[in-house]
């Protein structure tokens, strides 16, 4: 917003000409809103992406702890994947909106900038790894016993490779992750930004949903162990 004087001395009448202000618009629309505007999208979809990653860190260290003995916690390593589910998708939804948007160019996610390389570079792989891991898992659940080998394979092998990238992926974010997490839950904070208390919901309702499914798909783990 610029600010001019306006130039002149007396007028004929005597008075003195008056300073004047130019407001300088620019063309409207969702990606020529005023940058703090654009920059609140940016923020909102940062802690968005924090908070689902704070509790799926939560989740996947007690999923963890069931693979040190998966067959006696078979029950309960079934039902936090299960569980799982729909917060990880909601973080791939966050994290994919931001992608689509810096590579549509929208100005504020330009100015944001992308991840550090290397993390952009395994993004793509954590993904793949992630819905191949889930992927297998859900199918030995369900699958009959001429898949459980291959199927089980799959399932191994693909938790070790995710592993591996998540290490990356994980100790990459962790400074964000911690920064961004808290601040829809502090009051100071989350006045900030509107649409807190939405974002808030969304992953209460990502969790909720992820334990009716658990609840729904935890019964197969009896028809599993008898295959």
């Amino acid at each position: 917003m610029s600010f001019m004087l306006a130039q002149g001395s007396l007028s004929t009448m005597g008075t003195v000409a008056v300073p004047r202000t130019r407001h300088t618009l620019g063309p409207t629309g969702p990606d020529q809103a005023p940058p703090d505007k654009r920059w609140r999208g940016v923020e909102a979809n940062a802690r968005l992406t924090g908070t689902v990653a704070a509790l799926l860190l939560v989740l996947l260290a007690a999923e963890g702890v069931t693979v040190l003995r998966v067959r006696a916690l078979l029950t309960a390593h079934v039902f936090i994947g299960m569980l799982l589910v729909p917060p990880v998708l909601l973080k791939m939804g966050s994290t994919g909106y931001r992608f689509v948007r810096y590579y549509a160019g929208s100005p504020a996610y330009r100015r944001k900038g992308p991840p550090p390389a290397l993390l952009r570079v395994l993004g793509p792989l954590v993904v793949l790894l992630t819905v191949c891991l889930f992927a297998s898992g859900i199918a030995l659940l369900f699958a009959g016993p001429g898949w459980h080998r291959d199927l089980l394979l799959l399932h191994k092998a693909s938790f070790v490779l995710w592993f591996v990238v998540m290490v990356v992926h994980v100790l990459g974010h962790l400074l964000d992750t911690a920064r961004l997490a808290p601040k829809d839950f502090y009051w100071r904070t989350r006045r900030q930004v509107e649409g807190a208390g939405a974002r808030r919901w969304a992953v209460a309702a990502s969790l909720a949903l992820g334990a009716l499914v658990a609840l729904l798909c935890v019964g197969q783990v009896g028809h599993y162990l008898v295959r």
